[in-house]
């Protein structure tokens, strides 16, 4: 499926960048330029514009309390909104639609290209571009785990423009389906919504979208990307090149050509970037080791997840302590009808301290 971005990239752009995606092999990067600038750009008007005055008009009070700290954590929690339902829809159109990708090979989803899967990883790679640089200038405010994050994310993310995995790259993208609903559980915290009924239900939607797209179906891509990438590492290619004129027929390549795209037929296209289908051990081990840890992290995040969503429905611990206390005074009736209260050695002792009287036990 050919890149369905409306516009591609103006020749200045993709010759300015050539020397660049040479240096570092990647080979497709000239041909999404424009969509990596234009996300990076469209994040940061979100961020810097966008945000804080749709915020001000939305919740004038709430906002206008926040520090300037805080302010800068809400309006990224607004662009990491905005990007995760995007990019979420994006990737599961071209999953849909992108037939070529549906009919590849394990060769094809290693060294394989499509310009519709380009596009996610344009427009992706832009959004952790802007989150490296938003990152580096508040690096107090989020710390150097979030730093390594971000350039991890672009970094890996990248690999997808040698091409690498590009068929990986929809995916995995889908990780970011459970986000919108984290957004959302933190914005109810800061709008004093804590503990709502609004908030219980985004709160198990965010446990089972996470279950759900990290640890099912993000394990289940991580064990077959595994098995791709190591097949690719042992792998061993043919000596003898095939013209790709071969694989299609003729009529195909002249439609294409008249409909303004590529000459060269779709399936060929496919692997016009392989090279010499070779991957070094540093990088399939780079990006293995990343998923490996990504998916550590998951696991551990849906852990603390559980026990946060836990914590906004359970009372406070004093309350809890006090609540426990009262518990254990049970109430019982004695033969003469008097009532009878048996206070546990804690109540005894609160009460002793505070003054307040013992009743009168029958």
């Amino acid at each position: 499926m050919h890149d369905p971005f409306p516009v591609g990239p103006p020749p200045w752009l993709s010759k300015a960048v050539q020397p660049f995606a040479d240096t570092f092999h990647l080979t497709t990067l000239p041909m999404h330029i424009h969509q990596v600038l234009g996300s990076f750009i469209f994040y940061y008007f979100i961020n810097l514009v966008v945000a804080p005055i749709a915020s001000r008009k939305l919740f004038p009070v709430k906002y206008a309390k926040l520090s300037p700290e805080r302010k800068i954590n809400w309006d990224v929690h607004v662009v990491s909104l905005v990007q995760s339902s995007l990019v979420n829809a994006l990737a599961l159109w071209v999953m849909w639609t992108d037939e070529e990708r549906k009919g590849m090979d394990w060769q094809q989803r290693v060294w394989g290209y499509t310009g519709a899967a380009g596009m996610i990883q344009g427009l992706a790679s832009g959004y952790f571009l802007w989150d490296l640089v938003i990152t580096l200038q508040n690096v107090r405010l989020f710390g150097p785990g979030m730093l390594a994050h971000a350039f991890c994310a672009l970094v890996v993310f990248s690999f997808g423009f040698r091409p690498f995995v590009n068929f990986y790259g929809c995916t995995f993208i889908l990780y970011e389906l459970s986000s919108p609903f984290l957004n959302f559980h933190w914005f109810f915290d800061k709008l004093d919504m804590t503990g709502s009924r609004a908030q219980l239900y985004n709160g198990i939607a965010l446990l089972v979208t996470f279950f759900g797209c990290r640890l099912v179906w993000g394990t289940y891509q991580s064990v077959r990307v595994y098995q791709d990438v190591w097949a690719a590492i042992h792998h061993t290619p043919a000596a003898a090149s095939i013209h790709l004129d071969a694989l299609n027929n003729s009529t195909n390549a002249a439609a294409d050509a008249a409909a303004g795209h590529s000459a060269a037929p779709i399936h060929g296209d496919i692997m016009r970037f392989a090279g010499e289908e070779f991957v070094p051990l540093w990088l399939g081990f780079t990006y293995l080791g990343s998923n490996i840890i990504l998916n550590t992290l998951n696991f551990y995040w849906f852990g603390k997840m559980i026990e946060t969503v836990r914590k906004r429905f359970q009372p406070p611990k004093e309350e809890r302590k006090k609540m426990k206390a009262t518990a254990t005074a049970t109430k019982s009736t004695g033969a003469n009808g008097k009532v009878r209260v048996d206070l546990d050695e804690t109540e005894v002792r609160r009460r002793n301290v505070v003054g307040e009287p013992l009743p009168a036990v029958s």
